[in-house]
């Protein structure tokens, strides 16, 4: 009786020291492995790759969590053995082992991807010109997502055996219950495909100013979802978008407009017909030495049009900037320049004006003297 109750003891205190040993050995993991992340991170900070960058930070919070939970599984398998007499099949352990391992690498990865889009959109923001020529924020944002559904997917697939469950047999029922989705859900899918054409054609980027003469969509795109498109109007109302309606209309992008033209008609008098020779001439000769204005570009200022009140002639030509208010700041100068050229020959601007020939014989009688009024 004394030898099995010394062999109860024993056991007991065997599972606590197994217990002890095992939280002393995950601390220390811990410990040297946190060291570790610090010196990877010391070091990546000396490049400029964005991949070594997410790396530490990615593996770090994953790889804590997987080594507690593995902790406590085996914490609790010896506990079962010490105390529960094999209540849980030790089966169990090994399955919720194998689990934590697959959703951990899935987390590190999903986290990987996040770290490495921050850094990227943080580096086109910093360098435009150097990074843009090989991703742009769309096709970084698409590319992540991608691979998200991705990872995601794998990780389920591969979570799916370990819980004893037939991989062939889900992807046949996803079969059949795919073909029952795709027609209950055709907008949506149809939505899907809109955003998949934009991110492979690309006609607009986030940031893009964009305009429908079809529909009354106009404003800058905020966001690129899969199944909705956000709109900013300039009111700053946000507009949104099925993806699925890109597919049907013309769309304009003045974000890609290589000038931005002037295109304006000028009145003179007409008793400054003499001068419109040598006006237009310098008009001309101002727009070529212009430093705002493309002389490579179309450049056309000629007399056109006989109007009621003035002779017309229109200027035709294209700035060098694209930018919305930086273009109307030299639009007014070359309107000005304009205006002084004009007057510099001695002429000026027509207003409407009617004239009255042939009328000078008529002469105007005063209006007679009203009676007076009887006393």
């Amino acid at each position: 009786m004394n030898d099995s109750i010394n062999m109860n003891f024993l056991d007991e205190w065997a599972w606590l020291g197994q217990i002890v040993l095992l939280l002393t050995l995950a601390l220390f993991v811990a410990f040297i492995a946190n060291q570790i992340f610090r010196f990877i991170e010391r070091q990546t900070t000396k490049t400029r790759s964005v991949w070594d960058d997410a790396l530490p930070e990615a593996v770090r919070r994953p790889f804590f969590w997987a080594l507690a939970l593995t902790v406590a599984t085996s914490i609790l398998q010896f506990a079962q053995q010490g105390l529960m007499a094999g209540l849980i099949a030790q089966e169990v352990f090994a399955t919720v082992r194998s689990l934590i391992i697959v959703l951990s690498f899935g987390w590190f990865l999903l986290r990987l991807c996040s770290g490495v889009e921050n850094r990227m959109l943080e580096q086109l923001k910093a360098e435009p010109d150097q990074v843009q020529t090989r991703m742009d924020p769309t096709t970084l944002h698409a590319l992540v997502r991608l691979l998200r559904l991705a990872i995601f997917v794998a990780a389920v697939l591969i979570a799916l055996p370990t819980l004893g469950v037939e991989v062939t047999a889900v992807l046949a029922f996803g079969g059949i219950g795919g073909i029952a989705m795709g027609f209950a859900a055709q907008d949506l899918l149809a939505n899907f495909f809109g955003g998949l054409m934009i991110y492979l054609d690309k006609p607009f980027a986030i940031g893009d100013w964009i305009r429908s003469p079809d529909r009354e969509i106009e404003g800058t795109v905020e966001k690129i979802g899969w199944r909705l498109t956000v709109v900013r109007t300039f009111d700053k109302r946000p507009l949104y978008v099925p993806n699925s309606v890109f597919n049907k209309l013309s769309l304009e992008n003045p974000s890609r407009m290589s000038h931005r033209r002037i295109y304006e008609t000028i009145g003179l008098r007409y008793q400054d017909a003499a001068r419109m020779d040598a006006i237009i001439s310098d008009v001309k000769a101002m727009l070529r030495a212009h430093e705002e204005i493309d002389s490579s570009q179309t450049m056309i200022v000629n007399f056109n049009y006989f109007a009621p009140s003035s002779l017309d002639f229109f200027v035709y030509t294209f700035t060098k900037t694209t930018n919305w208010v930086r273009f109307h700041e030299i639009k007014q100068d070359v309107l000005l320049r304009i205006v002084d050229v004009i007057r510099s020959h001695g002429a000026d601007i027509a207003f409407p004006t009617t004239t009255l020939d042939g009328l000078s014989h008529l002469t105007v009688e005063p209006d007679p003297e009203p009676d007076s009024a009887p006393a």
